[in-house]
């Protein structure tokens, strides 16, 4: 098992206002803001990409969590904000063949500038953050503590803090250390 260690910018801390995105190009030909879950009780912002065997290995897990928590008004959207001149599989045209092959059912957006990593402090994909009703952030992390082997999971981190948060009640474990490929940064 790999742990990230921050390299990057600095991951907003617990408490701290969603920084705010807008007109992400989506694989869908739209372009998604965070406005867009203004009705939303919580959000999910998974920064992933195409080509890390983390991302690839937690899709089925986070599409799950989409399935089961989405009828339940939290919104879900995956921004991909590696660099495409050193990983051309993660630009536009890579995603949108990713979303068909696994379809998914929520948006993927492009964070070219990387902007948006930078202002959440991503360090990996996957990095996973829920803000709360109030567009604070309420949890960052990972999805689980087994990348490999989603039976061999004892913490199911994202879906703890999703339970407790829909229940009116703080993340149990607000921050854990997400296990991925590094952002690319420019």
């Amino acid at each position: 098992m790999v742990l990230i260690t921050q390299s990057g910018p600095e991951t907003l801390p617990i408490g701290s206002d969603a920084p705010d995105f807008k007109d992400l190009p989506g694989t869908d030909g739209k372009k998604h803001s965070l406005s867009d879950f203004k009705d939303a009780k919580l959000v999910v912002i998974n920064f992933t990409c195409n080509h890390c065997p983390y991302a690839m290995a937690y899709e089925d897990r986070f599409m799950d969590i989409v399935k089961e928590y989405g009828p339940q008004g939290v919104a879900f959207i995956a921004i991909n904000a590696n660099n495409v001149e050193t990983h051309p599989q993660d630009d536009m045209a890579h995603m949108k063949e990713r979303v068909e092959e696994k379809s998914f059912t929520f948006p993927y957006v492009r964070d070219d500038s990387q902007d948006v990593a930078k202002a959440y402090g991503a360090v990996c994909t996957p990095h996973l953050f829920v803000l709360d009703e109030n567009r604070k952030l309420a949890y960052e992390g990972r999805i689980d503590d087994s990348w490999q082997e989603p039976d061999q999971a004892k913490a199911h981190d994202l879906r703890d803090a999703i339970d407790a948060l829909l229940a009116g009640q703080p993340a149990p474990n607000p921050q854990t250390n997400p296990m991925g490929c590094s952002i690319k940064w420019k």
